[in-house]
């Protein structure tokens, strides 16, 4: 490497094999609100990539309010960062704050829960595999995946005005 050199040149572009989806550049926090796909009275998710073929997600989840958000499980691994605010899961002695990576095994059954002091948490997730929703007896009552979740943004950026395609600029 050359002295001085200031990295590559920007001029050139480096080709990928055909047919594969460019990268993502966005900011994650967004300046429109309507980015903002409602979950629940008091939780949204912002989508930042749909991976159609793996199964993953990566989502900003937005909690505005103390409470507990759906016991459930993932059959794949899951990866977070905490933004704002903080949580914990009822089965863990831990609480995850501003600035704390978490990661959860698969197959582990949890629920999410916002303290009370709390008035906002967001937290970025990267999800393998589905989200499946349980009952407190451990039976499934719901579930998500990447296809619900592609199908809930279309919906919702339909409806506010945004186009029902805005949200197929994160599919993969």
């Amino acid at each position: 490497m050359a002295t001085g050199s200031t990295g590559p040149d920007p001029a050139v572009r480096v080709d990928v094999a055909r047919g594969i989806p460019p990268e993502i550049a966005v900011a994650a926090e967004p300046e429109d609100p309507r980015v903002w796909v409602p979950q629940a009275p008091t939780v949204w998710f912002r989508p930042l990539l749909f991976n159609t073929v793996t199964g993953q997600w990566c989502n900003l989840l937005r909690v505005t309010a103390a409470g507990v958000v759906n016991r459930h499980r993932h059959p794949g691994a899951v990866f977070g960062y905490v933004i704002k605010g903080r949580w914990r899961y009822v089965e863990h002695p831990w609480t995850a704050e501003t600035g704390h990576f978490v990661y959860e095994p698969p197959g582990e059954i949890h629920t999410l829960t916002v303290p009370d002091d709390c008035q906002e948490m967001v937290t970025f997730f990267n999800i393998a595999g589905a989200m499946i929703y349980l009952d407190d007896d451990g039976a499934q009552i719901g579930y998500e995946d990447v296809f619900t979740k592609i199908d809930r943004c279309r919906a919702h950026y339909e409806r506010v005005g945004l186009g029902a395609d805005y949200g197929d600029q994160f599919i993969r």
